[in-house]
């Protein structure tokens, strides 16, 4: 078997999230699967670096799944044969930037070393026509400052259950946070992430903490208390998905 590789890029505005569903097909895992399965008769499961949430995007996730030799066959074998006939069939909204071939035993998910996401704030009064499908309009001014001194606390090893979507998670939610940055940009306030995971809607929950604090209706300095707590309830609102988008994975 041959362990292919994918980068894929997409707009998450119009579907229901990275994971295949049984009830839907509007998932990006099953627009792809779908395509390899007409190509090669078989069903082909592929493995994403993570599971974005419905409406959000990716600049950069990875996947890969394996095909038989005399599969690959079918497109000449070449990485780059592969991604044209991907991108041959599928929407406008998704695109596979680069093929490769991958160790035997690769995985995109548990090889995975670090992610990076960035949620984009459109801080005016004014619509941002041309992003509105890729930003969260607030037309409050956001005190920065007071955001960067909250995020302070964030960083490093922690237990995120309080920044966590999943009441019923069962796993580790230790996570490390290597960088916070908060930056405006304009009129855009964007905050990157970068780390070695994420938890189910931490980044949302996590930006929607840090937005309280530039509003003015949550203390800068309550970041510790409320990781300590490692309740859901201490932490603020999850942001909307549109915002967010899955900027880069790294490995090993």
């Amino acid at each position: 078997m041959i362990n292919y590789k994918i980068r894929v890029q997409y707009d998450g505005t119009r579907y229901k999230g990275w994971q295949r569903q049984k009830s839907i097909d509007q998932t990006i895992q099953g627009k792809i699967e779908v395509i390899l399965k007409k190509q090669f008769g078989r069903d082909i499961e592929i493995d994403g670096s993570g599971r974005t949430d419905a409406g959000v995007h990716a600049m950069y996730q990875v996947a890969n799944f394996r095909l038989h030799e005399a599969e690959a066959e079918h497109f000449g074998g070449e990485p780059e044969a592969l991604t044209a006939l991907l991108n041959a069939y599928l929407p406008e909204d998704i695109a596979v930037l680069e093929t490769r071939i991958a160790s035997e035993r690769f995985h995109s998910r548990l090889n995975a070393v670090e992610k990076t996401y960035i949620y984009r704030i459109w801080n005016s009064g004014i619509p941002n026509v041309f992003d509105r499908k890729y930003v969260f309009q607030i037309e409050k001014k956001l005190d920065v400052e007071q955001m960067r001194q909250a995020a302070e606390p964030l960083l490093g090893t922690h237990d995120f259950a309080a920044f966590c979507g999943n009441a019923k998670m069962k796993k580790s939610t230790v996570r490390s946070i290597y960088e916070i940055r908060i930056e405006t940009i304009g009129d855009e306030v964007r905050i990157t992430y970068r780390g070695n995971g994420f938890l189910q809607n931490m980044v949302r929950i996590l930006t929607g903490t840090l937005v309280e604090v530039g509003l003015g209706d949550r203390d800068a300095m309550s970041m510790t208390a409320i990781l300590e707590s490692k309740t859901r309830a201490q932490a603020g609102a999850m942001m909307p998905a549109c915002g967010l988008t899955l900027w880069e994975v790294k490995y090993d």
